[in-house]
């Protein structure tokens, strides 16, 4: 990881402690630029009755529109491997580096953001690995419908 990133995954982290105390799941995640914080947000499908506001889709809406440059030299972090969904959207949007909190609870599309050239940092973070492994197991029908099971 590079000096920024342990700044930004905290942004991260914060909004899945916030999405916990919401009752939602702890998923967070930060879209930062030029050394910036652009947006961050938290999975919402429980608050907002959502099917779609995963923590980077909410993190993208809290950004707002930014031009392709922007994007395109920004990093996503997020507390938990990106879902196939999320990883359309880094795709989409062209930005070209991802932090992952970690990868244990929950393995996404890491594989496709490498074959498109994006880079994948994994940071095998204790605390986002510690609140998804309680989340599951105290909330297992939750986690299903989030990952689509």
């Amino acid at each position: 990881m590079e000096p920024q990133d342990r700044h930004f995954l905290d942004k991260a982290i914060a909004q899945a402690r916030i999405g916990l105390t919401e009752g939602g799941i702890p998923i967070g995640a930060a879209l930062a630029a030029d050394g910036k914080l652009l947006g961050a947000g938290r999975n919402r499908r429980i608050q907002l009755g959502s099917p779609i506001r995963h923590g980077e889709t909410d993190a993208l809406e809290v950004a707002g529109r930014q031009p392709a440059a922007v994007y395109q030299r920004s990093t996503m972090y997020t507390t938990l491997s990106p879902c196939d969904m999320c990883t359309g959207a880094i795709l989409l949007y062209g930005i070209p580096r991802v932090v992952i909190g970690e990868n244990r609870t929950f393995m996404g599309a890491e594989d496709l953001l490498r074959s498109r050239g994006v880079d994948v940092v994994v940071a095998n973070d204790a605390e986002c690995i510690a609140m998804m492994e309680q989340f599951i197991t105290e909330n297992p029908t939750l986690w299903d419908e989030d990952i689509g099971e």
